[in-house]
């Protein structure tokens, strides 16, 4: 048997289930703040949210382009590594998803697949400047500026503006229903393209195409489990994003959506492989300026900064141990074994976590209990 073709069937496989899980784990991203402010009941947030990631799947392949062939060199590696790479990723995805951290996935993928890439060819098969000016420049750069555009829509919102959309509830929930739909087609813009990317260097590695390139069927397929994966809806992220770092109102709910679409428009159409996450957290945590983050929760914020920080070391290190293993005598087979397991264990985890928005917010006495929950903000007079 031909294990190259093999390994490109499985990698087609299990790059769909990660954009599953990315449609799950990020499906946050765009239906968290109307989810929490009540301007959308949550499964048709998360429909129109997994439509519009279908839709914004097509608009463009730089970020397919910079994942598949400028982060490694796409004839160093094999079917394998990619696979090997994917793995990481889809275990990273489900270990922070099953904790609600909302951590990237998009450093999950690159972390995964730099890591097999060493382990099979040596640090040269990296392209060290692709790196540093498309994804760690980009990293450090998107949340601020989603943070700093939050803040100053909040404050710029305080005063005349916040009373006149407390008047016209039907105007503002109208608002917040746009940006949400902006969100989720940005996401679909920039994290379907990724798997696209890896796919498509896949095809490349099995010698099915001579040169980088991204088939239509590959950019339908992508789009697809992505849909379905912001259907089902990550319930324990949107509540971590809504209510467990500052609790979103309406206002700020729409200073987040606003300034996420906008950031992460921008970068899939420069080809910046940019956390989605990391861009709508920093934006609601940015949107706490109102209250000179006096309500926001600190303790939930460090712990998701310790899991970006560690995604990347952390998936290289777990793609290079099941690349080691790859490469032993009979390593395909183990390799196999390990996704067999792998599988049986993604299901018998996955089943408990996809539990409704409504089951989530039957904990939240519990979670305020014990202190996981930041204050309510305090009504001002006139809106002021």
């Amino acid at each position: 048997m031909d294990t190259a073709l093999v390994d490109v069937v499985l990698i087609i496989v299990v790059g769909l289930v990660f954009d599953f899980t990315n449609g799950f784990h990020d499906s946050a991203n765009a239906i968290a703040a109307p989810v929490v402010t009540k301007a959308v009941p949550p499964r048709v947030a998360a429909l129109g949210a997994a439509i519009l990631n279908v839709i914004g799947a097509f608009a463009s392949l730089e970020v397919a382009k910079t994942v598949g062939s400028g982060i490694v060199d796409s004839g160093a590696v094999t079917p394998a590594t990619v696979l090997v790479g994917l793995v990481a990723a889809v275990a990273w995805n489900m270990g922070s998803w099953r904790f609600g951290l909302p951590t990237s996935s998009s450093f999950a993928l690159i972390g995964g697949l730099m890591g097999a890439a060493v382990v099979q060819s040596g640090f040269g098969v990296l392209n060290g400047q692709n790196f540093v000016d498309k994804v760690l420049i980009p990293a450090f750069s998107s949340p601020a500026i989603g943070f700093a555009i939050a803040a100053l829509l909040v404050l710029a919102m305080v005063g005349p503006v916040t009373r006149w959309m407390t008047r016209r509830r039907q105007a503002s929930r109208g608002i917040m229903i746009v940006t949400s739909m902006f969100v989720a087609y940005s996401h679909g813009a920039n994290d379907a393209q990724k798997t696209m990317g890896i796919i498509g260097l896949a095809l490349v590695a099995g010698g099915f195409y001579a040169e980088f390139t991204v088939p239509v069927w590959v950019i339908l397929l992508c789009a697809l489990a992505m849909g379905i994966g912001t259907y089902v809806g990550g319930w324990r992220i949107v509540e971590t994003l809504g209510k467990k770092i500052v609790r979103l109102d309406m206002q700020s709910g729409i200073a987040v959506q606003a300034s996420t679409a906008g950031v992460l428009y921008s970068t899939a159409m420069l080809g910046f492989p940019v956390s989605t996450t990391q861009v709508v957290t920093g934006a609601v945590l940015g949107s706490g300026s109102r209250d000179r983050w006096r309500l926001t929760n600190w303790g939930v914020m460090g712990r998701i900064v310790v899991a970006w920080v560690v995604t990347i070391p952390a998936t290289m290190l777990v793609a290079a141990a099941l690349e080691a293993l790859n490469r032993a005598p009979g390593g395909d087979i183990m390799l196999y074994i390990v996704l067999a397991i792998g599988a049986v264990a993604f299901v018998i985890v996955a089943r408990p976590l996809f539990v409704s928005y409504e089951e989530e917010e039957a904990v939240e006495p519990e979670l305020e209990a014990r202190g996981e929950l930041p204050r309510e903000a305090p009504v001002r007079p006139g809106g002021a």
